[in-house]
C-alpha cells in the first residue's frame, strides 16, 4: 500500500490540450486576476484613505477585499503558470499549502459575510442600538473571530486531509487542491476522520446560513414598512449588494457540491469550480460599487489620478503625486 510519503507532486486537471487553446484561457485568467487585484485593491485604498468610510460597514467591507484577494491569489497563479509553461504538477508541500490558504480565505469570507448579515440587520431594524452594538472594538473582534475561524477551518481539514495514505495515484481532478478530490485518492477505509470533520463544518455553515437568511428576511419586512420611499431605496442600496454577493458565493458552492452524480463531468467540474473560486473575487467589487454612491464618489479620485498620470507629463504627475 502506498502511502503520502511516496507521493511527490499531484497532476491537476488541465483546462486544455492543444497550445492555441492554453494560451486563451492564460489570457482569460490573467485579464480576470488583473481585474480582481485593481477592483479589490481601489476598495482598500478608498476605505483606507477617506474618512467617510470609517464605519463598521466599509470596515467589514475592507476585510471582504483583503479575503478576495487571498482567494484569487491562491488558485489562479499556478493555475496561469501551468497554463504558460505547459505542466499539470504541482509539488505535494505546495498542494497542502495551497489547500490550508484556500481554506482559510473561503472559510473567514463565509464567516464574514454572517458577520456583514448582522452588521446589516442592526442598522436597518435596530438603528437606535447600532452605535453601542457595533462599536469599533466589536468591530475589531467579530473581524478577527472570521479569520480566526477560517484559520481554524484551514488547519482542522489540511492536517487531516494530507495525514491519510493515498491509493490511488496522484491525479487531481480539478485544477486546484480541494478536500474531495484529495479524499478520492486515499485509501477507502482511512478517510472517514476528514468525513467527519467535514460534516461537523458542513453542520456549522448551515447555522450561518440559517442566520443570514433570517437577518434579511428580517431586513425586508422592516425595509417594506419604512414609510419613507428614500429610506427604502437607501436601504436597498446597502442591503442588495450584500445579497447579491452572499447569493453568488452560496448559490454556485451549493451547485459544485450537491449536483446530481449524472451531471459530473470533467467539463462541467471545472466550470463550476471556476465559478464559485475565481468569478466572486473578481465581481464582488463591481457589485458593491455598482449601487453605492459613497463608494463610487471614493473611488472616482484614484481612477482620476491614474488617468491624470497618463496625460500629464511626467515632471506635471510628479507633481500630483
Amino acid at each position: 500500500m502506498s502511502n503520502s510519503s511516496s507521493v511527490s507532486e499531484f497532476l491537476l486537471l488541465a483546462f486544455a490540450d492543444t497550445r492555441e487553446l492554453q494560451l486563451l484561457h492564460f489570457t482569460l485568467f490573467l485579464g480576470i486576476y488583473v481585474s480582481a487585484l485593481l477592483g479589490n485593491g481601489l476598495i482598500l485604498s478608498a476605505v483606507a484613505c477617506d474618512q467617510h468610510l470609517h464605519t463598521p460597514m466599509y470596515f467589514f467591507l475592507f476585510n471582504l477585499a483583503l479575503l478576495d484577494l487571498g482567494c484569487i491569489s491562491t488558485t489562479v497563479p499556478k493555475a496561469m503558470a501551468n497554463l504558460l509553461w505547459d505542466t499539470r504538477a504541482i509539488s505535494y508541500q505546495g498542494c497542502a499549502a495551497q489547500l490550508s490558504f484556500y481554506l482559510l480565505f473561503f472559510g473567514a469570507e463565509y464567516s464574514l459575510l454572517t458577520v456583514m448579515a448582522y452588521d446589516r440587520y442592526i442598522a436597518i431594524c435596530k438603528p437606535l442600538h447600532y452605535g453601542s452594538l457595533l462599536g469599533s472594538r466589536a468591530c475589531a473582534q467579530m473581524a478577527a473571530a472570521a479569520w480566526g475561524s477560517g484559520f481554524l477551518n484551514a488547519v482542522l481539514h489540511t492536517a487531516n486531509t494530507f495525514s491519510l495514505p493515498l491509493c490511488h495515484g496522484n491525479a487531481v481532478e480539478q485544477f486546484f487542491c480541494e478536500i474531495p478530490q484529495i479524499l478520492r485518492l486515499s485509501c477507502s477505509d482511512v478517510y472517514l476522520r476528514e468525513v467527519g470533520a467535514l460534516i461537523f463544518s458542513i453542520s456549522l455553515s448551515l447555522v450561518c446560513f440559517l442566520f443570514i437568511v433570517v437577518s434579511y428576511v428580517q431586513i425586508f419586512r422592516a425595509v417594506l414598512r419604512m414609510p419613507s420611499e428614500q429610506g427604502r431605496h437607501k436601504a436597498f442600496s446597502t442591503c442588495l449588494p450584500q445579497l447579491t454577493v452572499v447569493s453568488l458565493f452560496l448559490s454556485t458552492i451549493m451547485f459544485a457540491y450537491l449536483k446530481p452524480l449524472s451531471l459530473s463531468s470533467q467539463t462541467l467540474n471545472l466550470m463550476v469550480s471556476f465559478m464559485y473560486s475565481v468569478v466572486p473575487p473578481a465581481v464582488n467589487p463591481l457589485i458593491y460599487s455598482m449601487r453605492n454612491r459613497v463608494l463610487k464618489d471614493a473611488i472616482a479620485p484614484s481612477l482620476l489620478l491614474s488617468d491624470a498620470r497618463q496625460h500629464l507629463p511626467v515632471r506635471a504627475c510628479r507633481h500630483i503625486c
